[in-house]
């Protein structure tokens, strides 16, 4: 069936909601086609798309048909998978409580249990809901740190980490089973709330969390102690502020500051360009109030508080907005010091880091004796890790993160969580002030002690039908013509994800030992990294470089070098 049909029995379709009937009636032959022309895809994070009609758009058909395909997976499982049922939470988004009910509506009408967050949940507590409740299958309505436009539609397994790829696979194929969106019956409103299979749950799974939470400190005095610490915090119009209050007022903190104009859950993200915590521009209003109260470090989530960003006081009184690979190299340096020091340090300590991340944090992981494990980009592959220590016993998990803001110290959740960060990470400046240092300060003793590390990632958007098509051809090219360096230095060894295969300089050819996937990586002679990935979940292709040097000008000057190669692949 061409777009054109499908978009054609959409328009027709008498049940239409009268606001997607506007749309529909207003859009151009070019919106059109880009809402009809393929469904939404699950990607590493799920499926995540445009609010709007259409099967490449999310809306409530989009999401019904996705959680019909859940649904006959759980079937296969039996009736005691159907017992277990499902969590659902929900972010600040537009329609973000309608797509949670939506998804529910499903569930029963097939005679699964639904458990749904009566308010807006961040995403790691619905990932430490699954596990609380023994849920077989967990569904989060957020688009994480994507713009206003955008809202997303994530699975987790029962382990509580977002489905690996076989399942994910298997959960596809029952998705695209459901050919017809606007076809699937659900139960009424009144139906679903009458329902013993429907449980509106909230604030004992709150208290649950927040206990747990607990264990993120390693040194808990230190937030009750260090009474002159000034941190501001913004969730950013999201989910995080009611749990990350409570997790740093449980503890002690008494200098938590929130810019109030970001605090109110608000789906257009009023005062920010884009609610994402990468972006320096978030952290505008937050560098306002910290300017005038003197702030010690700057605080900020994402609308579904799994990423946390941070901007730090310079030596000057001003702030600088750092990295997620700086962030995670403060924090696990922190917390392999402070179990050192405690004598808690297990003797088979790990942590898990994505491909595309930082070496820094593996040089800090040896320093201490434990291990660093690389795993491919998306949260679920670190979880997985987490579940493979606890069956073997191989290795005691001590952290895990992605440069892209991600982090996870404590796996009661199997996602990462910017609730734990912002606990740990103000304990860490509370730990540098104590010593009459600042967290700025804590990174440059970090380069000091172990080079100068830099990383930068530039990423590409290409909208529209075409996207795909160009992202494809660019991959290919580098397939078919591997470079043979990068700003004058020379691949030692290319990697290729998508056939898990290697090839060093001499052209010997190895496994990398990694499930497949559509990634390239060039380690260079002198320790340099570039990487090139598409974007599981949005029309962009994203280039990854890290550096090591002796000075910080020197790491600049390596990354020039190697952007101005790569813009003439771009």
């Amino acid at each position: 069936m061409s777009w054109q049909d499908i978009a054609l029995k959409w328009e027709k379709f008498e049940g239409l909601e009268d606001y997607l009937k506007t749309q529909l009636e207003n859009f151009s032959e070019k919106e059109k086609e880009e809402a009809f022309y393929a469904p939404l895809e699950f990607g590493t994070a799920g499926m995540r798309g445009i609010v709007g009609p259409g099967i490449n758009r999310m809306n409530i058909y989009t999401v019904r048909q996705a959680t019909e395909g859940l649904a006959r997976l759980i079937e296969t499982y039996g009736e005691e998978a159907k017992k277990r049922g499902v969590a659902i939470a929900h972010d600040s988004r537009h329609f973000s409580p309608e797509f949670a009910l939506e998804s529910a509506k499903v569930l029963v009408k097939h005679g699964i249990k639904a458990y749904v967050f009566e308010d807006l949940r961040p995403t790691p507590e619905l990932s430490y809901a699954v596990r609380h409740l023994h849920t077989f299958a967990g569904i989060m309505i957020t688009a994480s740190h994507n713009p206003a436009a955008y809202n997303g539609y994530k699975v987790y397994g029962e382990d509580g980490g977002q489905m690996p790829p076989k399942d994910a696979d298997a959960l596809t194929e029952f998705v695209r089973q459901v050919e017809n969106p606007l076809a699937v019956d659900v139960v009424t409103k009144e139906e679903l709330e009458q329902s013993a299979l429907f449980e509106w749950i909230g604030e004992a799974v709150d208290t649950a969390y927040l206990e747990e939470i607990k264990s993120v400190s390693v040194n808990p005095s230190l937030l009750s102690d260090t009474k002159d610490l000034s941190v501001v915090y913004t969730p950013l119009h999201g989910t995080g502020l009611m749990l990350t209050k409570r997790a740093l007022d449980q503890g002690g903190f008494t200098g938590l500051q929130v810019v109030s104009e970001q605090a109110v859950p608000d789906g257009d993200f009023t005062t920010v360009k884009s609610p994402n915590p990468e972006e320096a521009g978030a952290f505008e209003y937050a560098i306002r109030l910290g300017e005038e109260t003197k702030a010690d470090v700057l605080l900020a989530t994402d609308p579904d508080a799994d990423r946390m960003g941070a901007a730090v006081r310079q030596p000057d009184g001003t702030y600088q907005v750092i990295t997620g690979n700086q962030i995670a190299a403060i924090l696990l340096d922190y917390l392999l010091f402070a179990h050192q020091k405690a004598g808690t340090l297990p003797a088979n300590a790990a942590a898990v880091k994505s491909i595309v991340s930082s070496e820094l944090p593996t040089v800090i992981a040896e320093h201490y004796g434990a291990k660093m494990v690389n795993v491919l980009t998306g949260f679920k592959f670190i979880a997985e890790q987490i579940k493979n220590y606890e069956e073997t016993n191989a290795h005691t998990f001590m952290f895990g993160f992605e440069e892209s803001y991600g982090y996870l110290v404590q796996p009661f959740v199997r996602d990462k969580d910017a609730i734990q960060a912002v606990l740990l990470l103000t304990e860490v400046a509370a730990h540098f002030k104590s010593e009459g240092k600042t967290l700025y300060d804590g990174l440059q003793a970090l380069y000091e002690k172990y080079g100068y590390f830099l990383e930068k990632t530039i990423s590409v958007t290409v909208q529209g039908l075409e996207g795909p098509a160009k992202i494809k051809a660019l991959l290919d090219g580098l397939r078919k013509e591997v470079p043979s360096n990068f700003g004058g230095i020379k691949v030692s060894v290319a990697q290729d994800f998508a056939v898990n295969q290697q090839v060093d300089a001499q052209g010997v050819t190895s496994e990398i030992g990694l499930p497949t996937s559509n990634v390239l990586k060039y380690i260079l002679e002198d320790g340099s990294w570039i990487a090139v990935r598409p974007s599981g979940t949005e029309p962009k292709i994203k280039f990854y470089m890290g550096v090591k040097a002796a000075t910080q000008e020197e790491a600049e000057e390596k990354l020039a070098k190697f952007q101005k190669d790569l813009d003439a692949y771009i």
